[in-house]
């Protein structure tokens, strides 16, 4: 049985790789957000310039993705503790989750918080060849990417970090 205190070398390089990415990460802090354009379900359209002046979270989802939903509960409470203070969270579904399955998971889960469908895969390559669901990038007031979360996030490391970007100015 592995003795999980000295991993193996081959659990070494994948820690030492997810550390290195980690590092890269860091490096992201002050790239702006990708110009794109969220066609909600509702029709309308917002741009990520709609959002500067606010701190932002763009999370990429499918309705087939278990850890979507198994995370989406969580971002409604995000959304439902932040949104008076300044607090945007915009759900983009991947091109392939079919619209009327993302219309109906929006609306039977009354998800309070925008919904886009990105039917052509434009933003989801605008914001790095987003691929895995979930995908989720915390943007600050200014419009800069802060942090990029693959898989679901720490809830309270994002708490933490939403409201330390709510206090700057």
């Amino acid at each position: 049985m592995a003795n999980p205190s000295h991993p193996s070398p081959g659990r070494r390089a994948l820690l030492a790789a997810a550390l290195a990415a980690t590092a890269v990460l860091a490096g992201c802090a002050r790239d702006a957000a990708p110009d794109t354009t969220f066609v909600l379900l509702d029709g309308s359209k917002q741009t990520t310039t709609d959002l500067k002046g606010k701190v932002a979270l763009v999370n990429f989802w499918a309705t087939s993705c278990t850890t979507c939903v198994a995370e989406m509960p969580k971002m409604v409470s995000t959304y439902d503790k932040y949104h008076a203070k300044g607090y945007e969270h915009v759900a983009v579904a991947m091109a392939y989750d079919p619209p009327s399955y993302v219309v109906n998971y929006a609306q039977t889960r009354k998800l309070p918080f925008k919904v886009a469908i990105d039917n052509t895969g434009a933003v989801a390559k605008a914001w790095g060849e987003v691929q895995l669901t979930p995908t989720s990038y915390l943007v600050n007031k200014k419009g800069e990417i802060v942090k990029r979360y693959v898989g679901e996030p720490n809830f309270a490391e994002l708490h933490q970090l939403i409201e330390k970007l709510l206090a700057e100015s």
